[in-house]
């Protein structure tokens, strides 16, 4: 077992900027091995840090509801086999035994005229918008290929944002500092009184809805409610998910359907935030501001709530960036990542998992729960490009130890004894474990639980 939460380290940075007391991550140990120190960049400690302020945030709240405050810390054990598994959930998620696609043909990079570009096209509207944006005949990576290589990539860039697809120029340097969390709103008024938790189970009682998509967001909502949250996922019923993206996130929550834009549905779901101790959103800048429920319009309506707030780019992110969409492929690929971790022929490469994505999501559930530990009434604002330059700078400038020795040592790491089989709406599923336990069974279908909350 090693110590690995010094205060300058991963755990201290991240901690720090959840404004949690450094005291408590002395409390922090790592033990085991697992297998994220391929590359430039520490990402393994990026991921076993995150976990472990998720953790410190847990056991903090879990004091305070114990009604001493914060109380001594206990010891917090980060497994960091269950870390380097549950970072790479997606890849392990069998359903029925079959293997899941990561990504449809037409993403990925592609060399352009004068450079990269690294695309998205997943959901069936992104591809359609790519297809159309670029004109292409075929909606085939042949297609695709020789249509990128006749641009420059900022001209491919711009087409597919414009007509609403996702391409991304491959930046060859870093982006501008972003924060790793920022406070943005704190009302001064209190949420609802907690009471007591059972044991291992400090989010027991609290309302969490949950307007998230694909990674990050869900990351963060399937562990709080892991950890005890009564977690409701709201989507519009034009926009579907993926059934493999919600049968590896959807775990620890329901999902059910709403239409912002239908009279009925908009009371339905004005309804479930009076209910609610915390919202996480995950859409654009914007995007839920044309309903009328961005983050400072449910603070003023309802100011004990937790709103946290997650984009791609970051709010601090030069226009256009800030109100554009991203994913964690693309995030890497335009804030710098992609090309710092560049293979010896030059094209672009990838980080070991969908770090910022992940990392992103345990620093959310944290922040949550420090956020009701320290009573509610608070906005705070999260970013995969802000995790990003985390990454590049707070930990690759700080821990050139730790990134030296990011391989785990000699000892041997092995996914078997972090996955699990779980009934579902999808069927048996073989999935990653949570590092912070199990949960009581698999996702429903996506769309199919009733909008409303569960007995208290």
């Amino acid at each position: 077992m090693t110590i690995g939460g010094e205060r300058g380290g991963g755990t201290g940075q991240a901690w720090e900027a959840l404004g949690g007391a450094p005291e408590w991550v002395e409390r922090v140990r790592f033990e085991g091995a697992g297998n994220l120190g391929e590359g430039p960049l520490p990402v393994r400690e990026l991921a076993r840090a995150t976990v472990a302020v998720c953790g410190l945030a847990a056991a903090e709240l879990a004091a305070v509801r114990a009604g001493g405050g914060t109380g001594e810390p206990v010891p917090l054990v980060v497994h960091e086999g269950a870390v380097a598994t549950a970072f790479v959930s997606e890849r392990h998620l069998r359903v029925e035994g079959r293997p899941t696609v990561a990504f449809a043909p037409l993403s990925g990079f592609w060399r352009a005229a004068d450079g990269w570009v690294r695309t998205h096209a997943n959901y069936p509207h992104h591809e359609a918008a790519l297809v159309r944006a670029l004109g292409l005949p075929s909606a085939t990576p042949e297609a695709l290929r020789a249509a990128v290589a006749a641009r420059t990539a900022a001209e491919v860039e711009q087409l597919a944002y414009g007509a609403g697809g996702l391409a991304v120029a491959v930046a060859r340097r870093y982006g501008e500092p972003q924060p790793l969390v920022e406070t943005v709103r704190t009302t001064g008024v209190r949420g609802r009184e907690l009471g007591a938790a059972p044991p291992g189970r400090p989010v027991a009682g609290v309302r969490v809805l949950d307007l998230t998509r694909v990674i990050a967001g869900p990351v963060a909502t399937r562990t709080l409610g892991l950890l005890g949250a009564d977690v409701l996922r709201i989507d519009p019923p034009g926009l579907p998910e993926a059934d493999d993206a919600y049968a590896d996130t959807g775990f620890g929550k329901r999902s059910a359907l709403l239409d912002l834009a239908v009279a009925a549905d908009r009371e339905v779901f004005e309804g479930l935030l009076a209910g609610a101790d915390a919202v996480v959103t995950g859409y654009r800048p914007g995007a839920l501001e044309r309903h009328g429920f961005g983050a400072r319009e449910l603070l003023e309506r309802w100011p004990g709530l937790v709103v946290a707030e997650l984009c791609a780019w970051g709010w601090r992110a030069p226009e256009p960036w800030a109100g554009r969409r991203g994913f964690d492929s693309l995030v890497q690929a335009g804030y710098g990542i992609a090309a710092a971790c560049a293979g010896p022929d030059g094209a672009p490469g990838v980080l070991p998992a969908q770090a910022l994505d992940h990392g992103t999501g345990y620093l959310v559930a944290a922040g949550v729960m420090r956020a009701l530990a320290e009573g509610g009434g608070r906005g705070l604002r999260f970013s995969l490009a802000g995790t990003g330059s985390w990454l590049v700078r707070g930990l690759s400038d700080g821990l050139a130890g730790a990134r030296a020795g990011d391989g785990g040592g000699d000892a041997p790491y092995a996914a078997e004894p972090w996955l699990r089989e779980t009934g579902s709406g999808y069927g048996v599923l073989r999935h990653a474990a949570s590092p912070f336990g199990e949960w009581a069974g698999g996702p429903s279908r996506w769309g199919t639980d009733p909008a409303a909350w569960l007995p208290r």
